[in-house]
């Protein structure tokens, strides 16, 4: 299980950082193949995660990023 928290506490810096996550990205940057598990994860544990479809070359693929909270 150690591993996996890291996998979603290096993808939430990654999306606190301003910028968003594809799956094929998410194969690239940190080595998993389930980018929606740990979504899932994250938004279990209350952090705004969102996700969007959006086309990539000729398929549409899940976008993933981090809503702004209300201030």
């Amino acid at each position: 299980m150690k591993r996996l928290d890291s996998q979603c506490n290096r993808i939430l810096r990654y999306l606190q950082s301003g910028k968003t996550l594809t799956p094929l990205d998410a194969l690239r940057r940190f080595g998993t193949l389930r980018l929606g598990a740990r979504a899932y994860e994250l938004k279990r544990a209350g952090h705004p995660i969102q996700s969007k479809l959006v086309k990539r070359g000729s398929a549409h693929v899940a976008e993933y990023s981090l809503r702004k909270r209300a201030a």
